[in-house]
């Protein structure tokens, strides 16, 4: 058994489409790209279950979460700004 291959995301999506092409056999796709079958069918299914997230308009959770996240800090950044003008004014600076 040789070294573990981390192959780019790119690269699986490439075989992943091949795949779910359905033209050429799960063993001629190994073949072609050098990929074991059950892996290639692994990279398929992930493409499958992933494809609705491609299509959906309102964003990943994550992309949620950094979003509320960023306006939390933006109004944080805020609150600063006027503390720190108060304390200006207060000292005479």
């Amino acid at each position: 058994m040789g070294p573990r291959k981390n192959h780019t995301k790119e690269f699986k999506a490439k075989v992943a489409v091949a795949a779910l092409r359905e033209d050429r056999t799960l063993s001629e796709l190994s073949s072609t790209y050098g990929v074991h079958p059950i892996q290639i069918g692994k990279w398929k299914k992930t493409a499958m279950e992933g494809l609705p997230r491609v299509f959906d308009r309102k964003g990943t959770p994550e992309e949620h979460e950094q979003k509320a996240l960023i306006e939390r800090l933006y109004g944080k950044i805020g609150e600063i700004e006027v503390e720190n003008d108060w304390l200006k004014k207060k000292l005479g600076l």
